[in-house]
């Protein structure tokens, strides 16, 4: 007899590390780090082009320009060749998934085919606005009914 077993296909999932304090890190540098302490990137991981897909769009947040998803492409090469690094994940369709995992960290929004840092707001905002009340709350609000549910089964007269 064939068993069925249902996948547990998480609604959202949100990844947070506590790295030390930014000392003197600047652009590219600090922007890894976000990414690592959002959970965009792994520890150690060699392929790092959502670094770069946000770099450009930080970047381009101060024209308050919009850019397709080619633009990002192109800046992202461009980057990378200024920066002498190695040229992994560059593909077009790389890129747009990375695009979308920013876009479901609300760091990024798309308008009409175009795309920018959402609002053209700056990060902290971002994340005191969108990341906090309703990626964090609503994750550790399910959380704690998970919880809460443990509780009152457990609780409940073992028979």
């Amino acid at each position: 007899m064939d068993k069925k077993i249902s996948k547990d296909t998480p609604l959202g999932e949100l990844t947070l590390r506590r790295y030390e304090a930014p000392s003197n890190e600047t652009g590219r540098k600090l922007v890894r780090k976000l990414c690592l302490s959002l959970g965009l990137l792994q520890p150690g991981d060699s392929r790092d082009v959502v670094v770069d897909v946000l770099y450009v769009l930080l970047k381009a947040k101060k024209q308050k320009r919009f850019l397709t998803s080619e633009e990002i492409v192109e800046r992202v090469i461009k980057d990378r060749k200024a920066g002498k690094q190695p040229m992994l994940g560059i593909a077009a369709s790389n890129i747009r998934r990375q695009i979308l995992r920013l876009r479901d960290l609300l760091l990024v929004e798309k308008i009409k085919n175009v795309y920018r840092i959402t609002e053209f707001t700056t990060i902290s905002t971002i994340f005191d606005t969108r990341i906090k009340p309703i990626l964090l709350q609503s994750t550790l609000d399910r959380v704690r009914e998970y919880v809460q549910a443990i509780d009152a089964s457990f609780e409940k007269k073992q028979e």
